[in-house]
């Protein structure tokens, strides 16, 4: 986290540098925050951290901890599901409503989707996985047309990528993730809208099994 020049939304500058910490890992469940020490880390008065730490309470990624002040919230099982239950019906709606309407320019931008995510995963670069990851989903609530749908979605992703942070390694190539989008492109570029929900659906309800499996065991083995 490096130092932030003085702007107007200067609150909001910390916030997203210090929600991108807790989101990649970089700051781990439980690690004490601190007023003073992230003025000190930014270089700015204590009134713009405390507007930011604030909105992370709100959204759930810093806690109080009584005498101890304020920590990152931890990581749990049951809210990682349930984010999942909510993402896999959206997906749905979008791949259901994406195929209806997927043109060529669509399914060439959802190819090139696919090199990155395939160039990721090759990288073994845990970042640039999630992030293709969370751009191919992001495409198709865009394909579907339907703005509400990322915009319900929108509030869940810093969470999501959180738990996939925690729960994919450098050396996890999920190559069949990626084999799995092609699929679902597929179905979207034949208009099969009742295969591209279904597919989207299993999917994701597939990894939910997975990533919160591999999370409960980095939980286990933190405690």
């Amino acid at each position: 986290m490096r130092p932030l020049l003085p702007e107007p939304d200067l609150s909001e500058r910390i916030h997203d540098s210090v929600l991108e910490a807790i989101c990649s890992g970089e700051l781990k469940a439980g690690a004490r925050i601190t007023q003073e020490d992230l003025a000190q880390k930014f270089g700015v008065s204590r009134q713009p951290v405390l507007q930011a730490m604030m909105l992370l309470r709100r959204e759930g990624f810093l806690i109080e901890t009584g005498r101890k002040g304020v920590c990152v919230a931890p990581l749990d099982l049951q809210k990682a599901r349930n984010l999942y239950i909510v993402r896999g019906a959206l997906d749905g709606v979008a791949a259901r409503l994406a195929a209806a309407r997927y043109t060529p320019e669509l399914a060439h931008r959802g190819r090139l989707l696919l090199d990155v995510g395939r160039r990721a995963i090759k990288s073994g670069n845990v970042q640039a996985v999630i992030e293709a990851d969370i751009d191919f989903h992001l495409f198709i609530y865009e394909a579907s047309g339907n703005p509400l749908i990322g915009e319900t979605a929108q509030p869940h992703w810093q969470h999501l990528r959180r738990v996939m942070a925690a729960a994919i390694s450098g050396h996890d190539r999920r190559a069949s993730v990626w084999d799995e989008h092609e699929t679902i492109l597929k179905t979207l570029e034949a208009g099969d809208a009742a295969a591209a929900e279904a597919l989207c659906r299993h999917h994701v309800e597939k990894m939910a099994d997975i990533l919160v499996s591999r999370l409960k065991d980095v939980i286990s083995q933190a405690a």
